[in-house]
């Protein structure tokens, strides 16, 4: 059995249990929550993981995790992923948006470094990481992210006090900049420009634009890349996951899909 070990138990974290629930030859064997919050986490993922073991920390878990996948924000890299790679245990983080601070891609390379293993960034919610990978290594040019989502999708973001939200009539724009200062400024909602610009440009040299659009129901993504290899354009309309707007519900299947493969004998 192959034995997971899961930061995070929100909207992410209990979807993926759910579609987790049905295989033979994998289990969540843990989940870490805050010190506070470990009752409440067992009653949390007891329908579909009854068998998972709460812990606020890997230190206290008898049974090693074969992979540690974080779906729980940025806070949970520091806290737990790269100590977990400094053990040898290979990571999967959904919050790839956290790289734009400083010094913490290099860290995160470094704890894999020397724990002799690696750390999977999710594609989450946008396609095509492949091409604009391949393209890199070609000589790509230019990549530009567009996203919009709904204005109260943008909640609780600086777009909360630039803008009426609600009351919006035509798509706005919120952000214009680079990749690294959209993570920063939009952390919860700016994943998929870290990670286009990481397996790009960069996060410097990838640029971003936000909308709150009141004339989209989903979340839409567009990448536009230029290079020596050629150009392409790709736009995707993500359902968002129903427990939290914010998030696409592609980025759930990108995260089981990614915990799939590490025992599927063909990967894709």
């Amino acid at each position: 059995m192959f034995k997971i070990a899961m930061v995070g138990y929100g909207a992410i974290g209990i979807a993926t249990l759910t579609l987790l629930a049905r295989r033979t030859d994998l289990a969540v064997t843990t989940v870490l929550a805050p010190a506070a919050r470990l009752d409440a986490a067992r009653e949390r993922i007891k329908p579909w993981a009854a068998q998972a073991a709460v812990h606020a920390s890997l230190d206290t878990v008898a049974q090693r995790p074969d992979l540690l996948v974080e779906c729980a924000g940025h806070g949970a890299i520091v806290e737990h992923v790269i100590p977990a790679l400094r053990a040898g245990i290979p990571c999967v983080i959904a919050s790839v948006g956290a790289l734009a601070a400083p010094g913490l891609a290099h860290d995160l390379e470094q704890a894999a470094i020397a724990g002799g293993t690696r750390v999977q960034l999710l594609s989450g919610a946008i396609g095509a990481i492949d091409a604009l990978a391949a393209a890199r290594h070609g000589g790509l040019e230019r990549v530009i992210y567009t996203g919009r989502k709904p204005p109260l999708a943008w909640s609780g973001t600086p777009a909360s006090t630039l803008f009426d939200l609600p009351a919006l009539t035509e798509a706005a724009v919120i952000f214009e900049g680079s990749a690294r200062e959209a993570a920063a400024a939009y952390p919860k909602n700016a994943n998929v420009a870290a990670t286009l610009a990481l397996a790009g440009l960069g996060l410097d040299q990838t640029r971003v634009q936000l909308l709150a659009d009141p004339g989209v129901q989903d979340n839409v993504h567009h990448v536009h890349a230029q290079g020596a290899f050629g150009e392409f354009e790709l736009t995707m309309r993500g359902k968002p996951l129903a427990a939290n707007p914010k998030t696409s519900s592609l980025t759930v299947y990108s995260l089981v899909r990614a915990i799939c493969n590490q025992v599927e004998p063909i990967v894709i």
